[in-house]
């Protein structure tokens, strides 16, 4: 009897740790492994839903706590910062983190896929993001709590994913390069330069790109990420032309995020790398940087005219 529980404890584990090494988890995966010692649940809405309950044994690490500055929110905070929310958070080497938002929208999911790629980016190897949120896990019927885990800070140290990033100049630098392909995830009437962003200087595109909206990757009005299969569909139906790297952007790496995350850890295409800064760096640069689809002054006025219109 004992070797009988021993063998279904261990078959108990070996599934657990199966589940867990998928980028994307279900409510039922999660719940089968979060009292694992080594899994750290990582709640990134504001601080005030994570009061009010949350999957027991999260941790708050509010979206926030990850973004830059106002005018360029997608600009990586400095590695020291990061590295000590990271340490403050429990999370070492070791720690399978998994990041979940509130699984309000597809919007929404890019917070998640954001500090999945962060997470990534400091060299963390062992994550998932949990697919529809707390929206889905409530809709599960699983438990939730009030209670502030404690947990022991961690002496983590960072190692630098830069195969995983694209800065300013090395997007400028790859531009007219067949071999690499930009992405911009925004939805279309950014891409076209009908619509801008307050943290875009100006209206349009980074010259060359290609338009695949981050909203593609999820079931029809649900926050459900598609299975890998339907992605792989996604992919390659929306980009249709072989590329050695991927670059992906937007106004300031949130929706960015999602169409990494959908290409590098679901599709499992080689080489995919995230723009962070987007466009709010891209058109606030000193010295213009090359773009398309920037409509001329008087469609730039008659878009912002409408643009009040609809607001009012």
């Amino acid at each position: 009897m004992k070797l009988f529980t021993s063998l279904v404890a261990a078959v108990t584990v070996v599934m657990s740790a199966s589940a867990l090494a998928a980028p994307l988890l279900t409510p039922a995966q999660l719940e089968a492994a979060r009292t694992d010692t080594n899994v750290r649940i990582i709640d990134i809405r504001p601080a005030k839903e994570y009061g009010a309950g949350h999957i027991p044994g999260a941790v708050s690490a509010p979206y926030a706590q990850w973004r830059g500055p106002a005018e360029s929110p997608g600009q990586l905070r400095p590695v020291k910062e990061l590295v000590t929310l990271v340490q403050n958070l429990g999370v070492s080497d070791d720690t399978h983190a998994v990041v979940v938002s509130s699984g309000a929208n597809a919007t929404d999911f890019g917070g998640s896929a954001r500090v999945y790629w962060t997470l990534k980016y400091l060299g963390l190897t062992k994550l998932s993001v949990l697919n529809g949120g707390v929206s889905a896990w409530t809709e599960a019927g699983l438990p939730q709590d009030k209670a502030v885990p404690a947990v022991q800070k961690t002496s983590f140290t960072p190692r630098l994913n830069e195969d995983i990033i694209a800065t300013e100049g090395y997007v400028a630098a790859h531009l007219d390069q067949p071999a690499t392909r930009l992405v911009d995830a925004r939805p279309s009437s950014f891409f076209k330069g009908e619509t801008k962003a307050p943290t875009a200087k100006m209206p349009g595109t980074i010259k060359n790109a290609v338009n695949l909206e981050h909203d593609k990757w999820f079931k029809p009005g649900t926050a459900i990420f598609v299975s890998e299969a339907e992605a792989k569909k996604i992919a390659a139906e929306s980009l249709t032309e072989p590329a050695d790297e991927t670059i992906s952007f937007c106004n300031t790496g949130h929706w960015a995020a999602t169409d990494w995350f959908a290409l590098s850890e679901v599709v499992g295409q080689p080489n995919v790398k995230l723009y962070p800064a987007s466009l709010a760096e891209w058109t606030q640069a000193s010295t213009p940087l090359p773009m398309d689809n920037v409509p001329g002054r008087g469609s730039q006025l008659m878009n912002k005219f409408k643009s009040l219109i609809g607001n009012s």
